[in-house]
Parts: C-alpha cells; sequence; structure tokens
C-alpha cells in the first residue's frame, strides 16, 4: 500500500493541503480537486474534526483519491488517521515515533525537515519522501536545488510558499512533488465556498507543473 500511495503522489506531483475552520468544506474541496484532475488531498490536523474529515472523505472517494493527513505530531494521531483512511502521513517537523507508526502500517510517511541533517535523519529513519518546510522562507527553489547536491537519491517535496510563479522552479530544481496550501486552497475561496475558484486554479497549478 505504501509504494503505491508513493507513486501516486509522484505521479500527481502537486499535494492540495486544506487548512479550514470546519470539517465540512473538505468533501466538496476534494470533490473539485478531483474534477480538476488532481486525485490527492492532505487535510491537516489543524481542521477542527480533522479525522472525520478525513474519513469521510477516504470513503467517498474511495479508490478515486489518495487522502492524507497533515500537520501529525503525535503516533496516536497518526493512527488514528490512518484507521479512517488517511494512505499517507505528513508531519510540519521530525517526528520519529510518526515515521515508525506508518512504517508499521505500510502508510507512506512524509516528514517534515528544513536543515540538511533533518533531511538527512528524515530520510534515513523511514521517510518515502521528504517535506522541506518552509522552503520559500530559506531560499525556495534555490534552497532545494542545493539539498539536491549532497542528497541526489532523496526525493524532496518542498512545501510553505509555493505558488503559480514558483511551483515550475520547484520542479527543475529537483522536487518530486510539491506541497500547496493556501495559494491554491484560499482562506478567501473557502469562506466564499468557491469550489469552482479552487478547482481552475488547480489546473493551473497542474498546467504550471508541467511547462
Amino acid at each position: 500500500m505504501r509504494d503505491r500511495a508513493v507513486a501516486r503522489l509522484r505521479e500527481a506531483g502537486i499535494i492540495p493541503i486544506i487548512r479550514a475552520a470546519t470539517a465540512d468544506i473538505a468533501l466538496p474541496v476534494a470533490e473539485a480537486l478531483l474534477q480538476a484532475g488532481l486525485p490527492v488531498v492532505e487535510i491537516t490536523m489543524t481542521v477542527p474534526n480533522a479525522i472525520h474529515a478525513i474519513g469521510a472523505v477516504a470513503k467517498h472517494f474511495a479508490g478515486k483519491m489518495l487522502v492524507g493527513a497533515g500537520t501529525v505530531t503525535h503516533a496516536d494521531t497518526a493512527k488514528r488517521a490512518m484507521d479512517a483512511g488517511a494512505e499517507f502521513i505528513v508531519t510540519p517537523c521530525l517526528v520519529p515515533e510518526v515515521i515508525e507508526v506508518a512504517r508499521r502500517a505500510d502508510v507512506a510517511a512524509l516528514p517534515g525537515a528544513l536543515t540538511p541533517t533533518e533531511v538527512f535523519e528524515a530520510f534515513r529513519l523511514g521517510g518515502d519522501l521528504v517535506k522541506v518546510f518552509p522552503v520559500q522562507s530559506v531560499g525556495g527553489a534555490a534552497y532545494l536545488r542545493a539539498l539536491r547536491g549532497p542528497f541526489p537519491d532523496i526525493p524532496l517535496v518542498p512545501t510553505g510558499g509555493v505558488n503559480l510563479e514558483n511551483i515550475g522552479e520547484m520542479f527543475k530544481a529537483g522536487a518530486a512533488a510539491v506541497g500547496v496550501g493556501s495559494e491554491l486552497i484560499s482562506q478567501d475561496a473557502l469562506t466564499r465556498r468557491d469550489y469552482a475558484a479552487i478547482g481552475a486554479l488547480a489546473k493551473q497549478f497542474m498546467l504550471r507543473r508541467s511547462q
């Protein structure tokens, strides 16, 4: 299951991140992303009732959409998310016990890291893809390119500040995939429940990725 999820993440290339004030918004956002041709979504634990939202999306789009849990900082939270249907687990920083729990369950782990030491350790401990966060705050694509020098075999997922203007540079710098939050799923669109706008933006991101 883990290898299949990793392959699907790399194929999609873009991991949309939902951070919202209510859990009920996750389903229509996921629908908009799927209709746009992006069959991946990460629901962060900062969303109220996030576990319920993960379960609802996983059940509704079973076999059609890859659903992950984000901002996971405890092993117990990871277990609950996986029980609800999460097929990949993302941490904001290096949390060894979360990586371990995901590995034992054969679920993909995307540990967060920033420094070269953290990136190396995240991969050594079993991370399938290493989330580099917050990438734009430390140089963006240039920083990613610098990391690729000593770590050519570690698949990196730049997250934090990835937008339409720099997504192409991220992939040119060697990104295995990118994580995109409010630049794709904006609070304004969520407030207005303008899911069509989110879908249209998702198409633009996919277009920029392929250019």
